[in-house]
């Protein structure tokens, strides 16, 4: 028997030495390759019919599991992050080259750049943990500041696990990068009176307003 490189783990990739480059290679070329079918047949549909094939071939594949690129090198997201302009132009039905690429992401499509859709996901998970919504395992990883710590406390803040593995740690492990992408958060986000719904709209204007 001869040790495997890559292990899959829930439709996950992960390299022995903990990289997802090869997870993220496999995404992408199963994303081309729909984008490629799609753009032969998109004369023939509607903006909303494209928009929705597009989910369910695409922009699915892109978003599931992307809690684990938290704390990813640009190197790895970037090439999510072409598909998702190539999926945009196809939806559109403007062309490589064409200009108003951000304006066409954020504004006409309403999407979030890789990154902060993994923040997103990360910050609705962490507030489905404090709201007693998120399976137990999850939520025994979200720790409130102590009374110790008045101002962490009073800002609603988490704590944040102490780490060893600076390349590796905070990228690969729910427990650290969930509490501090909370804590990265604006005061007025973390604010437990907000219920799930109206907590992923605040966030998803949040975002958009970091463009």
């Amino acid at each position: 028997m001869h040790p495997s490189q890559h292990v899959r783990v829930l439709g996950v990739v992960i390299s022995a030495d903990l990289g997802l480059e090869q997870h993220v290679t496999n995404v992408s070329a199963t994303c081309f390759y729909h984008l490629r079918q799609l753009r032969h047949i998109r004369r023939t549909l509607s903006k909303e019919s494209a928009t929705t094939l597009e989910h369910a071939f695409v922009m699915s594949r892109v978003d599931y599991c992307n809690v684990v690129f938290a704390g990813a090198p640009k190197s790895t997201t970037n090439k999510l992050q072409r598909v998702m302009n190539a999926a945009a132009r196809v939806v559109s039905g403007s062309r490589k080259y064409d200009r108003g690429l951000t304006q066409l992401l954020h504004v006409e499509v309403h999407w979030l750049d890789v990154p902060e859709r993994t923040k997103y996901k990360l910050s609705m998970m962490m507030r489905r943990c404090l709201n007693g919504t998120a399976p137990q395992y999850l939520a025994a990883h979200c720790v409130p500041a102590s009374r110790q710590h008045l101002r962490s406390a009073a800002s609603h803040q988490l704590i944040v696990p102490s780490y060893r593995l600076s390349s590796y740690g905070r990228r690969s492990s729910f427990w650290v990068a969930g509490p501090a992408t909370w804590n990265s958060l604006p005061r007025h986000l973390r604010d437990p009176v907000h219920t799930t719904p109206v907590s992923g709209r605040l966030l998803k204007t949040f975002f958009f307003s970091e463009y």
